[in-house]
């Protein structure tokens, strides 16, 4: 489990294939970590493999790669990254799995005033799930949707701390990003689907 908030911006240093799937070593300000500890790696959810000063790896299976961008990621990508969250955590963002729903395509990004105004093209199942003023997780950061503009578009309204402190600083047009719909919202639908297939 995660909060959204992005505590480490890291470098693909190494990408490789091996038995284990996609792997790929990052380089991270992170100390102690463990084997078969989770960091979200752009909102996914990975297991450190391996481990030493200033980098890890981990590895992206093909169930993982089906519905990530992670296949075509190379070396020198930066990536936003998070430790699983403990308990007694402040929840500072909101509760974040780690599993990307779908890869979202970023429609524009434009200044307004002191915000950066980010519209992005979702799958078709994905819309239900989107609500005004509601979370959303975009590359494994904590958002809240600003707007619904038009079908299938959600758009995102960044402070300047979340795109100086992430990557979604540089995301442009035609940019492939993960997104994790609303935890809550998907444990909801999935409750009243019967009920509602009834009427």
């Amino acid at each position: 489990m995660f909060t959204g908030l992005v505590d480490d911006v890291g470098v693909v240093e190494r990408v490789e294939r091996t038995e284990a799937g996609r792997e790929l070593r990052v380089s991270s300000r992170y100390g102690g970590l463990a084997t078969g500890e989770s960091i979200a790696v752009n909102g996914a959810c990975l297991t450190v493999r391996e481990y030493g000063e200033g980098w890890f790896t981990v590895a992206a299976i093909v169930t993982t790669l089906d519905r990530t961008t992670i296949g075509s990621w190379e070396a020198g990508r930066r990536v936003n990254l998070e430790r699983a969250m403990r308990l007694g955590d402040r929840l500072g963002g909101h509760m974040v799995q780690g599993h990307v729903d779908a890869v979202g395509v970023v429609e524009s990004v434009r200044r307004r005033d002191d915000a950066l105004l980010v519209d992005v093209r979702i799958p078709d199942e994905l819309e239900p799930l989107m609500v005004p003023h509601g979370s959303v997780a975009l590359d494994g950061v904590s958002l809240t949707v600003n707007a619904l503009p038009a079908p299938g578009i959600l758009q995102l309204s960044l402070i300047e701390y979340t795109w100086t402190h992430t990557t979604l600083g540089a995301v442009r047009a035609g940019d492939g990003v993960h997104v994790e719909a609303d935890m809550i919202g998907k444990y909801v639908r999935q409750l009243v689907a019967p009920y509602a297939a009834a009427r």
